[in-house]
């Protein structure tokens, strides 16, 4: 008895959890907002820059501090093959800049002022607004000391959401001095959380000696109390870090930017000082920071730079186009202004001819291309340029092609009479369907 062979099975390919594919529709939202942001961007005068995705491990343990969070659990890290350099994903992009503007001697000739876009990793449990690949939008002006660039910064993210139409983000800041400042507080912190060892989760104990800044950061409900208790850093500043938040907040307050000082509002990396600040939201749950910055002056020094102030943020593309759905704001679906309609396949090198010069004066137009329904009905062709969403049909029949015309009949607006154009006349139809005709 012969056995019967089956065919080996092949596992189904998927993409990496927390790693999702990007399709239209909503590829349209991130082309809508970084439109948006590339157009403010010009407007304040910062310039685009792109980094490289895989950058040297060294760079972030050094720039982002070995006992914060995403250096001991978040990074993706891997040995090159060829030379065995650790690398690693960028879980951020700030490192990336600096280490490239200490590298390319960008600012011998002065301050900049620089925005990226782009993908981040970060090797965390994937939930809604917070996945293992997420793109990232954020600004970083290198050179500056002065508080007025930390308010330019924040009155340009908030320029960003008045643009967009957001209207359910508050502004949070705060500051964390200096680093003496912040030592003597960082004292004062630890005989404190000393007295409360017993309140004090795993998570705590384990930052206690190592960075309690970030207890304040606690979202443990059972130690709420305790840590709003805790000594604040603004007692623990001194004249020049007083004056330079002072400066912020006039500066803030004459542009009639509302604002809530948060005692308790810490980054999560090392390189932080003075100046920091988020913009949080209470309709995405848990996940409610949507852009988050601040001052970091000694990041140049950690990457063997010349001593260098700057200040910058980054907000989460998913989250910002997630609080945009919710508020009912966002892009109309892209749809081609024009859809080509073709009676006879023979017709097609004048049609594609006739489609590219279209093209070329800023007209959108989808071409029917379908094989096995092409020279097929002309109704299904129709129902095909409905469905596309096009406002016109541009129609070459038999009869247009014959008189090197072409029909042009409105889809959306039922009163409109269509009418019939010489292909010699494009230049002057062509631009109207734009329009209207």
């Amino acid at each position: 008895m012969t056995e019967k062979m089956t065919a080996p099975k092949i596992d189904r390919l998927t993409a990496v959890k927390g790693m999702n594919d990007l399709l239209p529709p909503d590829s349209a939202a991130v082309e809508w907002l970084e439109h948006k942001v590339r157009a403010l961007m010009a407007r304040y005068a910062y310039r685009n820059i792109r980094t490289p995705i895989v950058e040297r491990t060294p760079l972030f343990v050094r720039g982002l501090g070995e006992v914060t969070d995403i250096v001991e659990k978040e990074m993706y890290c891997f040995e090159d093959r060829l030379n065995g350099d650790a690398l690693t994903l960028r879980p951020e992009a700030t490192a990336g800049v600096v280490r490239a503007a200490i590298e390319h001697a960008m600012l011998y000739d002065g301050p900049k002022r620089l925005y990226y876009l782009g993908p981040m990793f970060r090797h965390e449990r994937p939930q809604k607004g917070r996945y293992r690949q997420f793109d990232q939008i954020g600004a970083e002006a290198l050179g500056f000391s002065g508080a007025e660039v930390d308010a330019e910064l924040i009155l340009m993210a908030t320029a960003l959401w008045q643009e967009i139409g957001l209207t359910d983000v508050r502004l949070e800041i705060n500051s964390l001095g200096q680093p003496d400042e912040r030592l003597a507080h960082r004292q004062a912190l630890i005989a404190y959380f000393e007295q409360h060892l017993a309140v004090l989760d795993e998570d705590a104990r384990r930052r206690l000696h190592g960075n309690p800044l970030r207890i304040l950061d606690t979202k443990n409900p059972h130690m709420q109390t305790m840590v709003e208790a805790a000594p604040q850093l603004l007692d623990c500043l001194g004249k020049g870090s007083l004056a330079h938040f002072n400066a912020l907040k006039s500066i803030l307050d004459a542009n009639g930017v509302a604002y809530r000082i948060n005692h308790r509002l810490v980054r999560g990396m090392d390189y932080y000082n003075l100046t920091v600040f988020e913009f949080v939201t209470d309709r995405l749950g848990a996940q409610g920071t949507v852009c988050a910055g601040g001052r970091y002056d000694y990041l140049f020094e950690q990457l063997s730079g010349k001593p260098t102030p700057a200040v910058g943020w980054a907000l989460g593309v998913d989250r910002v186009l997630e609080l945009a759905r919710t508020s009912g704001i966002g892009p109309v679906n892209p749809v081609p202004d024009a859809y080509a309609i073709v009676a006879d396949i023979t017709a097609m090198p004048m049609v594609l001819a006739v489609l590219q010069t279209v093209r070329s004066l800023g007209v959108s137009v989808q071409m029917h291309t379908s094989a096995s329904d092409l020279m097929g009905s002309m109704k299904s062709q129709f129902k095909r340029a409905d469905a596309s969403g096009a406002r016109f049909a541009l129609v070459f029949g038999s009869d247009e092609v014959s008189a090197q015309q072409v029909t042009i009949k409105p889809l959306r607006d039922a009163g409109s009479a269509q009418i019939t154009c010489a292909l010699s006349d494009i230049a002057l139809w062509a631009p109207t369907l734009q329009s209207s005709i």
